[in-house]
């Protein structure tokens, strides 16, 4: 799964994209935390990686259901 690089590739989304994401970032991040937590994982700096990915998502969504940005096309 790659992670999001840069916000202009989550602007570019509907919401219905940025849900899914969302919960692809999610799992991922549940399956990192399994490994972490069994001392399974390369690397660590994953786990927040995908929180801020995750974060930015939610952010992107609740700026849209307020109205604050417009939804692209």
């Amino acid at each position: 799964m790659e992670q999001v690089k840069d916000l202009r590739d989550l602007k570019e989304l509907d919401i219905e994209e940025l849900k899914k994401k969302r919960e692809e970032f999610l799992s991922e991040l549940l399956t990192i935390r399994t490994r972490f937590a069994l001392k399974h994982l390369d690397k660590p700096m994953k786990i927040s990686k995908l929180k801020r990915s995750v974060a930015r998502i939610n952010t992107l969504l609740k700026e849209y259901e307020l109205g604050i940005r417009e939804i692209p096309a």
